[in-house]
């Protein structure tokens, strides 16, 4: 399949330390007609390391209730395991979902031929489409362009959520990209550049907020109107910095609660809410 445009790696929210369903099901409401191309649950924004066994299948079981077949589904699913990865597969692929997105293993930070091997026993494995996330700031290893070629080739290796931090990588790899094969950008603030290089879209925390508006600037953009685009873009950078200024989600989560859509900014441990300077900051937004 084709994985393009606006995606949103949607929240968990929580309610006095249980996964609040009522929220999450009005934020499937709240997004499903906003012009998003699909959904990522249970990644970093979803709190995933926070997340008990039991909540992770509940939560893939619920977003693919909620969601009832209207956008395409990808669950977060890695790890530095890949045996217990190899497992936990057979567990997602029992509910109707499009595809994983899969993080880079971390910690143990292997080579490129582990992170290659890694990959393609998934790939092997499975017939769901897999994303690539590739986040060295967070894993401690890139994913070379190389080793992102080699898994392109893979039958069911469509793409990747490029947050590699190295601009001249992210060009290379978009000019070189293989035919079917995405790039995505999952740093917010380079949605713009990635596009106008040629990239595909973005996995975006940040468009929980405005989200139409990420949505308009990516078909401005396939309708080579630049300069509108621009305009729009203007005004989402200016308030892009300001979710991330405190570790995500927890901005996103204030935001969201403040304007009604969930019950409550509660975020797990080691997560804290925000701080009061920013909470100022966000209600001016606001």
């Amino acid at each position: 399949m084709d994985i393009k445009g606006v995606w949103l790696p949607i929240i968990t929210p929580f309610n006095n330390e249980n996964v609040d369903f009522e929220s999450y099901k009005k934020l499937i409401e709240h997004y499903v007609n906003t012009g998003i191309k699909g959904i990522m649950p249970l990644g970093t924004s979803g709190e995933i390391p926070t997340l008990d066994d039991d909540e992770y299948e509940e939560l893939i079981s619920k977003t693919v209730e909620y969601v009832h077949g209207r956008l395409p589904i990808f669950i977060g699913l890695g790890g530095n395991n890949t045996k217990k990865l190899l497992k936990q597969l057979k567990l997602v692929e029992k509910y109707k979902i499009d595809g994983i997105l899969s993080v880079s293993p971390y910690y143990s930070r292997p080579e490129q031929r582990g992170i290659y091997d890694h990959f393609r026993a998934l790939s092997e494995s499975s017939s769901l489409n897999i994303v690539i996330y590739n986040i060295p700031y967070r894993t401690g290893r890139n994913i070379e362009n190389e080793t992102l070629m080699k898994l392109a080739e893979l039958k069911n290796i469509i793409g990747v959520k490029d947050c590699c931090g190295d601009i001249k990588q992210t060009t290379e790899l978009i000019f070189n990209k293989p035919e079917g094969f995405s790039v995505l950008t999952g740093d917010d603030g380079l949605f713009y550049t990635n596009l106008t290089l040629g990239g595909d879209g973005g996995i975006l925390a940040s468009s929980h907020i405005k989200t139409e508006t990420f949505v308009k600037v990516y078909d401005l953009l396939q309708s080579n109107n630049f300069s509108e685009a621009l305009k729009l873009w203007k005004s989402l950078y200016k308030f892009i910095p300001s979710l991330f200024e405190e570790p995500n989600p927890a901005p996103i989560k204030y935001y969201l609660n403040k304007i009604g859509i969930i019950n409550s900014a509660e975020v797990r441990l080691p997560l804290t809410e925000i701080s009061e300077g920013l909470k100022k900051k966000l209600d001016n937004l606001i």
